[in-house]
């Protein structure tokens, strides 16, 4: 396989800066991409609250003036290099756009900061100039979501006639659909295009607002999705989020694949996070991770009463209005429960309000807080995810190579990757329902409960779920073959 040149852009990146999936995977598949001998730069948005602890980042030596609308903005750069793979990962600075509290929005309003249409135009205008700049003529430009779409459109627009992008190919990946990028029209000016460009059912134009994923789906020459499901269902009405017809047009150039999981970080063998580690052949440290999480959580220790994790954001999309409904039934189980996340203020209040009202049952944790993560992972017997859409998924991923069953709703990549639990056969590697309801969800957990009374069909099952393969190597793959058959096309 030849080697490509490839510039990757996005708003978030493990370890540097993450709210969700999307951190983790541009953490791992640049760096995958490079591992397999592609020469890859990647950037991102130097954020006020960027983690740089063991990184040495590097100036650049220079800066770069960049048109927003009207103003013309300073853009400082500096660089990381990673030695083992070889990942080149840039940074874009802007005191005034990017020295903020949150990434998208004030974390104690939780509103959106009103200017960030300037701050990733300001983003994706500075990538494809800070490219020029140091002489990196990408095969392929890969945007990441909305915040980086736009240099799919710039591709064709402003930098169409530019030779050193001359035969340059786009690829946009959407981890997920519903955020999109919305701003008034009055806004428009701000991306520096002819105002012709806007127009009623053009590109640009949703519901008299502009929309940037639109726009990035409607120039990028190949889209991706973060998951084979999720790419059929977005060309629904249910799961289009009102771009249902504009993907459907697209659809020759649509593709999903799944994201991968870096086991290198996840993996209760050498998981330097966990008090304990453990192995599919040895999993007594499985047993002592959830006593030691119990401790942590102030619940009682129960030891054949199954415990069930959620680790989310605690948003509409990941189902909580169906544990709303349903909390006095599924606390009237045997069962006990620990949520790590934030999110919506009414879930917040939901969860806080259901915790004293349970508290033998039920401990939140309403935090962002890595460590616990993976102790949830390895702690929990079980790991809930009643998502009424999920893209892809990660953290169905990192349940099974932790031996921590999944329960999932039949949406986006939970289908792909988690296979129900057949008592006939006796195979399956968790328990998936299908309708959008709480008496669907209590079904399946009760499912489980059931089976984890049996304690030989139960491990049955942890351990085929340790023994799934998601790792990166498959969907870099896949990318590396979308790569190629694009220059293909390209060059003919």
């Amino acid at each position: 396989m030849p080697e490509l040149k490839i510039l990757v852009a996005a708003s978030e990146m493990v370890p540097f800066i993450k709210t969700g999936g999307l951190g983790d995977v541009l953490g791992a598949l640049p760096r995958t991409l490079a591992a397999q001998g592609h020469e890859v730069r990647m950037f991102i948005p130097y954020y006020e609250t960027l983690n740089t602890a063991g990184h040495h980042l590097e100036d650049v030596g220079w800066s770069l003036e960049i048109p927003v609308g009207n103003k013309r903005v300073i853009a400082e750069f500096s660089f990381f290099r990673d030695k083992r793979s070889g990942l080149q990962t840039y940074f874009v600075s802007n005191s005034d756009y990017f020295d903020r509290p949150g990434l998208y929005g004030h974390p104690k309003t939780r509103k959106d900061f009103p200017d960030n249409d300037e701050r990733f135009v300001f983003f994706a205008r500075a990538v494809l100039e800070a490219a020029t700049r140091l002489g990196f003529r990408p095969d392929i430009v890969h945007a990441h979501d909305w915040q980086a779409g736009l240099m799919a459109v710039y591709l064709k627009t402003i930098y169409a006639d530019d030779p050193f992008y001359d035969g340059v190919a786009s690829v946009l990946t959407i981890h997920n659909l519903a955020h999109q990028g919305l701003f008034q029209k009055e806004r428009f000016a701000n991306l520096g295009l002819p105002k012709e460009l806007f127009w009623a059912t053009g590109p640009f134009e949703f519901y008299d607002k502009v929309n940037f994923l639109k726009a990035a789906v409607s120039y990028a020459d190949k889209i991706t999705t973060v998951s084979p499901r999720y790419a059929e269902e977005i060309q629904t009405k249910k799961f289009g989020c009102g771009l249902e017809g504009v993907l459907k047009q697209r659809s020759d150039d649509l593709v999903g694949i799944l994201n991968g999981v870096d086991y290198a970080v996840w993996s209760p063998s050498h998981d330097r996070r966990l008090p304990f580690r453990y192995y599919p052949a040895n999993l007594s440290g499985k047993r002592m991770n959830k006593i030691d999480l119990l401790g942590t959580a102030a619940l009682p220790v129960r030891e054949k009463t199954p415990l069930i994790g959620i680790i989310s954001r605690l948003v509409h999309q990941k189902g909580f209005d169906l544990i709303r409904d349903a909390a006095d039934r599924l606390f009237a189980m045997n069962i006990q429960m620990v949520v790590l996340g934030t999110g919506e203020e009414k879930y917040h209040k939901l969860l806080s309000r259901l915790e004293k009202k349970y508290p033998d049952k039920l401990k939140v944790f309403l935090v962002h807080d890595e460590n616990l993560a993976h102790r949830i992972e390895a702690g929990a017997d079980m790991f809930l995810m009643p998502s009424l859409f999920e893209p892809c998924g990660l953290n169905q991923m990192y349940s099974l190579k932790y031996g921590t069953v999944p329960i999932v709703s039949k949406v986006g990549g939970l289908v792909d990757t988690i296979i129900d639990f057949d008592p006939d056969s006796a195979k399956g590697t968790g328990f998936v329902f299908c309708e959008e309801t709480p008496e669907a969800m209590l079904s399946a957990i009760e499912r489980a409960c059931r089976i984890y009374a049996k304690r030989r069909t139960w491990t049955k099952i942890m351990k085929a779920g340790m023994r799934q393969d998601f790792s990166w190597d498959a969907a870099v793959d896949r990318y590396s073959d979308l790569y190629e058959r694009l220059m293909d096309t390209q060059n003919t």
